[in-house]
């Protein structure tokens, strides 16, 4: 659902639209940076102006009521380490991040993205919130499932009750890849074949049907697709891959609003919190230990091409470009 404010553009999600949350995926339309990175570029170290990210900071808060305090975020580098925020986290900016889970009412969730997938996940019933933020690399470390096991663990949350939100993400039409991402989705996903298609010596890759079909392995039922790729709508989204890496960030933020009583003075609920996350799922190579690669998975399959180095065929760009 689009709504349009003080120039700045922004949609949420149908399914999302409860009492009591507020959430907004913001586009690259209403800010002051120019450039590459015009307009409303949140990203603090792509070579924007710092004044001009600032005030685009300063004005997506003022369109959602928010004060810079209220503000967590997130270095994002992805991996799969999720936090547990707490209201006393309120304002931090966590180092090596790219998973915000909380029951903190008022805490606000900030992630930026670039052709990445912004998933929301809502719980309803214990009124907790997630914002993941979820490239190729983050499907392969099993980040969709392992925030659905963050939010069981913490908050009590019965997956089966969750309301996902896939956010504006590079969508198959714009993202070939090389056999190395497919290797990964090979042993991530229930069934790959689902999301890879094989296009000459590379594959065409389905982002948002990954992290559809992780988050149903965890056992979420209703999830909602923006149906949005970035990478062709430019004009409203930063993609790291269409601008060939030199863009800006959009954001996505979502916050629990304090119910009434809270409010008058009754205090915030007990916030349920886990003594950790689950254990690190980030091995040395995409290939775990004791499994074929997937050039010997494939053999023998009448689709097979043989493969060629990421050197010869000059993949670096191809397999590395999503933020």
């Amino acid at each position: 659902m689009k709504q349009v404010s003080d120039g700045l553009v922004r949609y949420r999600f149908e399914s999302l639209n409860a009492e009591g949350l507020v959430h907004a995926v913001f586009t690259r339309l209403g800010g002051v940076s120019r450039g590459p990175f015009s307009m409303l570029n949140v990203g603090n170290s792509v070579g924007d102006d710092e004044a001009a990210v600032a005030e685009n900071h300063a004005r997506i808060y003022a369109a959602l009521g928010l004060d810079v305090s209220q503000v967590t975020s997130a270095h994002q580098v992805h991996g799969n380490h999720i936090v547990i925020v707490t209201a006393g986290d309120a304002g931090r900016v966590f180092p090596a991040t790219d998973g915000l889970v909380t029951n903190a009412p008022g805490v606000a969730l900030l992630l930026r993205f670039a052709d990445c997938q912004p998933i929301l996940l809502y719980d309803p019933a214990n009124r907790a919130l997630g914002l993941l933020h979820a490239g190729w690399r983050g499907v392969a470390q099993g980040m969709a499932h392992r925030a659905v096991e963050t939010m069981q663990a913490a908050f009590g949350t019965d997956s089966r009750a969750l309301i996902a939100g896939l956010g504006p993400a590079i969508g198959p039409c714009c993202y070939l890849v090389g056999d190395e991402v497919a290797s990964a989705m090979g042993y991530a996903l229930p069934d790959w074949r689902q999301v890879m298609r094989r296009e000459g010596d590379l594959w065409r890759f389905d982002l948002p049907g990954a992290n559809a079909q992780q988050l149903a392995a965890a056992g979420v039922q209703h999830i909602e697709q923006a149906t949005m790729c970035s990478a062709c709508h430019r004009d409203k989204f930063y993609s790291h891959r269409g601008d060939n890496g030199h863009t800006g960030r959009f954001a996505v933020i979502a916050y629990l609003e304090p119910r009434a009583a809270q409010q008058e003075g009754q205090g915030d609920p007990a916030v349920r919190t886990s003594p950790t996350t689950p254990a690190a799922m980030e091995p040395e190579s995409l290939n775990p230990p004791g499994l074929p690669t997937f050039q010997e998975f494939l053999k023998g399959r009448p689709d097979h091409v043989p493969h060629r180095s990421a050197e010869t065929r000059g993949l670096h760009g191809v397999d590395e470009g999503v933020e």
